[in-house]
């Protein structure tokens, strides 16, 4: 699936386009702040750049100017009315921008990202299809985590019980999350760039995400540590490393639980 970078606020029309990208996409969400598009840009490093237009009087327009500037071979599709795109005109005369007229329908979203991408609608669709058939049919568990031996000891634990998918970072997770949508989330607390508390509150910020349980691992010990993630109401936390038979029982709860 080709890599979408969605920015905007994280509000009911973001959500909807998320959602309805997801089915046929990797959807990343990423606020319209410039330092953290940056970041996003170097580790998603997305096929296409869609950006909602809404409260366009305060979206920081640095970002018009590093896509125009840095990113020229990514192609920008910004969704807006006519009076929040004028903000943007002069981006506009370049064809690495194109902007769709809100209110716009779904399948008009859908044929200009698949014509910003070269695709046909029809392999997409076909193809979203075909691996939504290939599901094992086991609950799916999302591990994510920047440490690559914590996912593999993780994933071993796991994997004859449940599907086991892993990230190496909140932007991979919202990712994942967008192409596959997991039953339970085991996530890193400490991880660089994006770490634990940001990416639940990007999880969370999706109404489509919320019933999601988010267990938190941590490798911290201390109260300050655990009173901070407790403020997060995670599903539960486990100090890392995780034991297997604890772990093992603490997710058979948790999904029972639902």
């Amino acid at each position: 699936m080709k890599k979408i970078l969605l920015i905007g606020k994280f509000n009911t029309v973001v959500n909807e386009t998320n959602h309805f990208l997801s089915q046929y996409f990797h959807v990343q969400l990423c606020s319209e702040n410039a330092g953290v598009l940056e970041g996003m840009l170097k580790i998603v490093n997305p096929d296409l750049v869609v950006i909602s237009l809404i409260g366009a009087y305060d979206i920081d327009t640095s970002i018009f100017f590093m896509l125009s500037d840095q990113y020229t071979q990514i192609p920008v599709l910004t969704i807006g009315t006519k009076e929040e795109s004028e903000k943007f005109f002069k981006y506009y005369e370049e064809e690495q921008f194109e902007n769709l007229i809100r209110p716009v329908e779904n399948s008009v979203i859908m044929e200009a990202v698949c014509r910003r991408l070269g695709l046909e609608q029809e392999t997409v669709k076909r193809e979203a299809q075909e691996e939504s058939r290939g599901s094992s049919g086991k609950k799916r568990i999302l591990v994510v985590d920047d440490n690559g031996t914590a996912l593999r000891t993780i994933k071993a634990m796991l994997e004859d019980t449940y599907e086991v998918t892993l990230a190496i970072s909140g932007a991979q997770a919202m990712t994942s999350i967008g192409k596959k949508r997991p039953d339970l989330i085991l996530l890193d607390y400490e991880m660089p760039v994006c770490d634990g508390r940001m990416t639940l509150e990007m999880i969370r910020a999706d109404e489509d995400l919320t019933s999601i349980p988010v267990v938190f691992l941590t490798a911290i010990n201390n109260r300050e540590n655990i009173e901070a993630v407790l403020k997060l109401k995670p599903a539960a936390y486990m100090l890392k490393p995780p034991v297997k038979d604890k772990l093992l029982a603490e997710i058979d709860k948790i999904l029972n639980a639902e």
